[in-house]
């Protein structure tokens, strides 16, 4: 059964890739997930995987320019290809090499090193992104690892990537964490092996042996080359505090010196009366007696860096402006209280307040149509539909996931997105295509007890809605002071796209139909 091949979609702007190079000849028996070409598009270069096991047969040649969707090859899963007599020999060539491998890890109690040496380089994360920052290994400088096992996270300005084993072996790292990198560029090393080394029971005779040899006052003979070797992150500690790698003691395997204990060894060092000494020196005359004068610097992320720089764009190139209202939360309170026990027993999910203001705002953004608008060079592009970003805190920065056609959901649906998408945002699973896009965006400072603030507009959009905390204040009512839960709102807006009648009568639009839900159901 042969299986077409396809170009993938890799970008949502971009619609034809060329093929820049076939890593497989025609005719060649491929494995599944191999990659077997490299397809290049006006932004990006891209691997392309074998989605089955077979023999090759190419449709497309070096250079040409196919469309996304287009067959490119195709794979006879059903053949064994030109080099199957050669399998057969390397077969019982590996059978032979298996069983005098297993003698030897018998003997020896653990794998066999194969010689090979596998260079892992930064993978394309995203067709926008040209570096990454080594957020942090997950094992460290010797350790052993089996093929796609997790070994590190790596973070763009965008969204945090786990990186998986190419291999099995030995893991030999190149790129330290906080080391910012291109795409392509080395970050590890692994030697690879046939089957596991030594198990830890075979290591635990190793640390009795040398805990008596150390007791006795003499030097270890199982020392090895992890004995005070300092991992990755523990290195980085201790350069941050200016000690020296020998004189740290290390609990970890074989004696390596872990991140802990490293922080361990610097606090000690800070405990040292002649370092106290030192910092009383130090310190300015009038410091505080008893107080501390500690500074701590962290390196930026790329997400913060970029973060800042998109900021400043907007309030340096939108002539914005923000304008408020105020909205008597007690229909929708009421609402809430009487059907959200139903609702989440018969959807699955909680009626917030979120759902409402989402339905709330794309009816006022196709009644208005200049706040849902963004600028494109010369020109106006107005959306039909509404893709509410959702502005969410995670523990990287903020993050702005996007529900596509919010227009089209009901209060199950948007709330199902609204949670699935936090829950990504807080566990750094976003995608880049979560968050690309968007039309108009719902930030709520109220969980955080703001009372009142002015949003920046999340580019290249025109236009954002601040929610803020929900506070009981007096309002009059038919001529009498009453006490009401009421939420100020802020909307801010480019002036060069929109117009003060349109921002103030969206801003209007929406509070009318919060203080009255019936007529989110309604429509009206």
């Amino acid at each position: 059964m042969s299986q077409e091949i396809k170009v993938p979609e890799v970008g949502e702007s971009i619609t034809e890739v060329t093929i820049a190079s076939w890593l497989k000849a025609d005719g060649d028996y491929v494995e599944q997930d191999e990659i077997i070409a490299e397809l290049e598009s006006d932004k990006a270069t891209f691997e392309l995987p074998a989605e089955v096991a077979g023999v090759l047969k190419i449709k497309a040649e070096e250079g040409d320019t196919i469309e996304v969707g287009s067959v490119i090859c195709e794979i006879d899963a059903d053949a064994k290809g030109s080099g199957s007599s050669s399998d057969d020999s390397k077969k019982e060539e590996s059978k032979s090499t298996e069983e005098s491998s297993s003698s030897d890890a018998s003997s020896e109690g653990g794998g066999k090193k194969t010689g090979q040496v596998k260079e892992m380089v930064v993978p394309s994360v995203g067709e926008s992104i040209t570096e990454v920052t080594i957020s942090s290994w997950l094992k460290e400088e010797g350790d052993f690892i089996e093929l796609d096992e997790v070994i590190a996270e790596v973070e763009s300005d965008k969204a945090t990537f786990e990186l998986p084993a190419e291999a099995n072996g030995i893991l030999n790292i190149v790129a330290e964490e906080g080391d910012t990198l291109e795409i392509g560029a080395l970050i590890c090393k692994i030697e690879e092996m046939e089957g596991k080394p030594a198990s830890s029971d075979n290591g635990a005779p190793k640390k009795e042996e040398s805990s008596t040899s150390s007791a006795s006052g003499q030097t270890s003979s199982n020392e090895t080359y992890a004995t005070g070797h300092a991992s990755p992150a523990a290195a980085k500690i201790l350069k941050e505090k200016g000690l020296d790698p020998n004189d740290v003691k290390g609990t970890g395997v074989d004696g390596r010196i872990t991140k802990e204990d490293a922080e361990k060894a610097s606090k000690q060092e800070k405990a040292d009366p002649k370092q106290e000494a030192k910092e009383e020196q130090s310190a300015p005359a009038n410091a505080a007696q008893g107080g501390t004068r500690d500074e701590r610097r962290e390196k930026m992320t790329s997400l913060r860096k970029t973060i800042s720089k998109r900021l400043v764009s907007v309030k340096n190139e939108t002539a914005m402006l923000t304008t408020f209202n105020e909205v008597n939360m007690q229909p929708i309170m009421d609402l809430r209280k009487k059907y959200k026990e139903q609702f989440k027993e018969k959807h699955g999910v909680g009626l917030g307040f979120m759902s409402f203001f989402t339905k709330a705002c794309c009816q006022a953004l196709l009644e208005w149509p200049a706040v849902n608008a963004a600028i494109d060079g010369n020109e106006m592009v107005y959306h039909e539909y509404c893709d509410i970003s959702i502005a969410v805190s995670s523990p990287k920065g903020l993050v702005v996931p996007v529900i596509r056609n919010a227009e089209t959901l009901d209060f199950k649906g948007i709330e199902s997105e609204v949670v699935r998408l936090a829950k990504k945002a807080r566990d750094g699973k976003l995608s880049i295509p979560e968050m690309s896009g968007g039309t108009f965006t719902i930030t709520n400072g109220g969980i955080f007890g703001s009372m009142l603030s002015t949003p920046i507009i999340n580019a290249p959009q025109s236009a954002i809605l601040g929610m803020h905390n929900i506070v009981e204040r007096p309002v009059v009512e038919n001529g009498e002071v009453v006490v009401r839960p009421v939420m100020y709102v802020a909307l801010s807006y480019d002036h060069r796209t929109i117009d003060g009648r349109e921002s103030v009568s969206f801003l209007v639009r929406v509070k009318e139909l919060l203080e009255d839900p019936t007529r989110l159901m309604l429509g009206v």
